[in-house]
């Protein structure tokens, strides 16, 4: 967990978890990038921690989040599997096209 946090109980850390999974699903116009770094600000977690959850890079999750990279389905599902969540393609709304 990053050190600017103070550390969490059990309990709360799972209440985040469920937190942050709820907003990433409420949020389907979110960019992947925004979601990552969602994920990682409220996991708590620093670059360098969630690359080594999700087995990926510390430059690849920097990548991601400053837009220099969209990721690779297989990467972008790594990261999201952190939390039991992996990429899954939808209709596109008529407005969207």
């Amino acid at each position: 967990m990053d050190k600017r946090y103070k550390a969490l109980s059990v309990p709360e850390q799972l209440a985040l978890r469920l937190q942050a999974i709820e907003e990433v699903l409420a949020h389907p116009e979110w960019t992947l990038q925004q979601s990552v770094r969602y994920l990682k600000r409220t996991l708590r977690l620093t670059s360098a921690e969630l690359a080594r959850l999700a087995g990926v890079s510390t430059k690849t999750i920097q990548d991601i989040e400053q837009g220099r990279s969209e990721g690779t389905v297989q990467t972008l599902n790594r990261i999201l599997g952190v939390l039991g969540l992996k990429l899954g393609v939808v209709r596109a709304s008529p407005s969207e096209d």
